[in-house]
C-alpha cells in the first residue's frame, strides 16, 4: 500500500487507520504469539458493524489484502497480513444477556472472558474453550470444545445465529432459517466466508463446578494414560477431564517439591453433584497413586481463566493438532518419550475429550467433520525466549508427526500451524470439504477471505 492509498483510508474511514509511522503502530500488530511478527500496512479498529463493512468494500475495492482480527489468539498468526490490512474487531467487546431465553450476543471482538463474566451473573454458560483471553469468534468459527463439552456440545452446537458482513461489504444474519447454507458452513468453516460481527448462543445452567488437577510423575505416563482412554469415555457426562504432559508451574496450588517436574495429568471439571466430588475423582487411584491431588468447588469462570497467568500474551508459540478416536498402545509410548523430553518449563500436550453430547448431533449437520473423534490433541512448544524458537518448534513437530499414523488424518482447525498445506486442510474438513467450497463460492467467490486456514472456492 503506497502513502496515498493509506491516506485516502483515513479520509474514507470513520475510525483511525493506524499506519507503520504511527506511534501506536507496534502496540496495534502485537498479537498473543510473540513468535509472530507480521507487518500490515494498515490496521482498521471497528467499533460497530458499519465500520466492518466501510472497511471491508475499500479493501475490496482497491485490491489489497485483508486479515481478520478478533482475540488475536490465532497460533500460526493468522489475523494479521504483511503489507495488507488488518479488520481489527478487538473494540467490539461487548455481551448482551437475555437471562429469561437463556441466551447471549456477542460481539465479535470479545474474548471468553468476557462471555464467562456475563453469563456468570445469572449461573450460566456456554460451551467454549480453556484459556479466557481467547477470542471468541475465532474460537466459535473452527468449532469451539472445552469443559463443557461432553455435557453440552461443541460450541458450534450452541451457536443460535451470526451477523456477518460479506466479501461484498453486504450484511446477513445468518441461522437455522436465514442463509443456512452459511450459517452450516460458519459452524466449523473458519473464517472463510465472511467476517462475524456478533454472534448469539444458546446457555445452560452452570455456576460453581467441581475443578481438580490430578498429577502422576512422568514415568506413569504409559500407565496412566492407558486407564484414562478407558475410564473417560464411559464416565457420566457430567465428568469432563482433559490429559496433559507438562512441566509443574511454580506456585500454587502445587507443593514446592513438584515446582519444575515433569508429569502427566489431568485436568477436572465436573458439572453433577458437588457434595460427592471427592468420590467422584477417587478412581484416580486406579491409575496408580499420583504425586498430587486437588478437587474444589470453584466458578466456572474462576477456572475458565486458571491458565492465563500461566501462560500470558507474548510468549513463543508452535502449536498442531490431530483428532484421534482410539489411543492405542503403540501412542502410548510415544507420549512417554515426549513427556520425558519435554524442551522447556511452558511445552505441554492436551488431549481434550469431544465425546458425549458432541456425538449426539449428526455428522452432516455442521461444517465440523470429526463427530466420530474422542479426543482433540494439541502439541504446544511454548517459551518466552525467542532462542528457543526452533528447540520448540522441534519438539512440537516431532511429537504431532510420531502420533500422526494413529491420528484420524485431520485436526481441530483451531490448532493447525502454519504453512501445513491445502492438503492438511482438506483432510480436516474430509467430505465437507467441497459442500464448504460451493458455499464459499456463493458468498466469497473471489476468495477475499484467504488469511486462514483456507477453502477455496469450487469452480464454475
Amino acid at each position: 500500500m503506497d502513502t496515498a492509498t493509506l491516506e485516502e483510508m483515513r479520509t474514507t474511514l470513520r475510525g483511525p487507520v493506524i499506519g507503520p509511522r504511527d506511534a501506536g503502530y507496534d502496540e496495534a500488530r502485537k498479537i498473543y504469539n510473540a513468535m509472530i511478527d507480521k507487518r500490515p500496512a494498515a490496521l482498521v479498529p471497528c467499533t460497530d458493524t458499519a465500520d466492518v463493512m466501510a472497511a471491508v468494500t475499500y479493501v475490496r475495492d482497491h485490491g489489497l489484502e485483508l486479515a481478520v482480527r478478533g482475540g488475536g489468539h490465532s497460533g500460526p498468526g493468522l489475523c494479521l497480513v504483511d503489507d495488507g490490512v488488518t479488520v481489527d474487531l478487538s473494540p467490539m467487546r461487548w455481551v448482551r444477556v437475555d437471562p429469561q431465553a437463556r441466551t447471549a450476543e456477542v460481539g465479535g471482538g470479545s474474548r471468553l472472558g468476557d462471555l464467562d463474566h456475563a453469563t456468570q451473573a445469572f449461573g450460566l454458560a456456554t460451551p467454549t474453550g480453556i484459556i479466557s483471553m481467547t477470542g471468541v469468534g475465532g474460537l466459535t468459527l473452527g468449532g469451539g470444545h472445552g469443559y463443557l463439552t461432553r455435557k453440552f456440545g461443541l460450541t458450534v452446537d450452541n451457536l443460535i445465529a451470526a451477523d456477518v458482513v460479506l466479501a461484498d461489504g453486504s450484511f446477513v444474519t445468518a441461522s437455522e432459517s436465514e442463509h443456512p447454507d452459511l450459517f452450516w458452513a460458519l459452524r466449523g468453516g473458519g473464517g472463510n466466508f465472511g467476517i462475524a460481527t456478533s454472534l448469539t448462543y444458546r446457555l445452560h445452567p452452570v455456576g460453581t463446578v467441581g475443578a481438580g488437577v490430578t498429577l502422576w510423575p512422568v514415568d506413569s505416563t504409559r500407565e496412566v494414560l492407558a486407564w484414562y482412554r478407558e475410564f473417560l469415555p464411559q464416565a457420566p457426562e457430567d465428568v469432563y477431564g482433559f490429559f496433559a504432559v507438562l512441566v509443574v508451574p511454580p506456585g500454587p496450588p502445587f507443593p514446592e517439591e513438584l515446582h519444575g517436574k515433569k508429569v502427566c495429568a489431568v485436568v477436572w471439571c465436573c458439572t453433577g453433584d458437588l457434595d460427592g466430588l471427592d468420590e467422584t475423582l477417587s478412581v484416580v487411584n486406579d491409575a496408580g497413586r499420583p504425586a498430587f491431588h486437588f478437587t474444589t468447588p470453584m466458578p466456572y469462570d474462576a477456572l475458565q481463566g486458571m491458565f492465563d497467568e500461566l501462560i500470558p500474551a507474548g510468549y513463543q508459540w508452535y502449536w498442531r493438532g490431530d483428532f484421534f478416536d482410539s489411543i492405542p498402545d503403540a501412542a502410548l509410548d510415544v507420549h512417554l518419550e515426549y513427556g520425558r523430553s519435554n524442551p522447556t518449563p511452558l511445552s505441554l500436550m492436551h488431549l481434550y475429550p469431544i465425546d458425549g453430547a458432541a456425538h449426539r448431533v449428526g455428522p452432516d449437520d455442521t461444517a465440523w467433520s470429526y463427530r466420530d473423534a474422542r479426543w482433540s490433541g494439541v502439541f504446544a512448544g511454548v517459551d518466552p525466549d525467542p532462542a528457543n524458537a526452533e528447540t520448540i518448534r522441534r519438539w512440537c513437530v516431532g511429537y504431532q508427526e510420531a502420533l500422526h499414523p494413529y491420528s484420524m488424518g485431520g485436526s481441530y482447525v483451531n490448532f493447525m500451524g502454519s504453512g501445513e498445506g491445502q492438503e492438511r486442510v482438506r483432510a480436516t474438513y474430509r467430505d465437507h470439504y467441497d459442500r464448504l467450497a460451493r458455499v464459499k463460492r456463493t458468498y466469497d467467490p473471489d476468495n477475499l477471505f484467504h488469511a486462514n486456514q483456507n477453502i477455496e472456492p469450487a469452480r464454475g
